[in-house]
């Protein structure tokens, strides 16, 4: 098992990761009857996006001796309806250090290959901006 989700009322749930005990909440949105107190469960896929690049990113980066402390991606999700569900998921990735072309074509190509981009559906569209220092 991965993970276990209890349901704790009022549209909340508690995620919580098998292995480390670590949690999270989500929230419905409030477009959704929901408080949006936390992350919704379409947040948490968004986000998902983005921190699933910046990790395989990480680690090509360490192979390189490349040293991405410091990046940061700022997510924007569009929902849509009929039926609802996300439509388009903008990441702009800001990587605040120095790099050659090749670098940053190995790095950008690595966080485009991903596990959750190649997991997303093929209509869901994905905006990816990569600002270099």
């Amino acid at each position: 098992m991965t993970s276990k989700v209890v349901y704790l009322g009022d549209l909340r749930t508690e995620c919580t990761h098998e292995k480390s005990g670590d949690t999270f909440i989500t929230d419905a949105p409030t477009d959704n009857n929901g408080k949006g107190m936390a992350f919704s469960p379409t947040d948490t896929v968004a986000t998902a996006l983005a921190s699933c690049m910046i990790t395989v990113m990480g680690i090509k980066a360490r192979d390189m001796d490349v040293d991405m402390t410091g990046t940061t991606a700022e997510v924007t999700k569009t929902m849509s309806a009929n039926p609802r569900r996300i439509s388009k998921i903008e990441v702009v990735m800001n990587l605040p250090f120095k790099a050659d072309d090749r670098t940053k074509k190995i790095l950008e190509n690595t966080g485009l290959t991903c596990p959750v981009f190649q997991s997303l559906h093929p209509d869901l569209e994905k905006d990816i901006t990569f600002n270099w220092a």
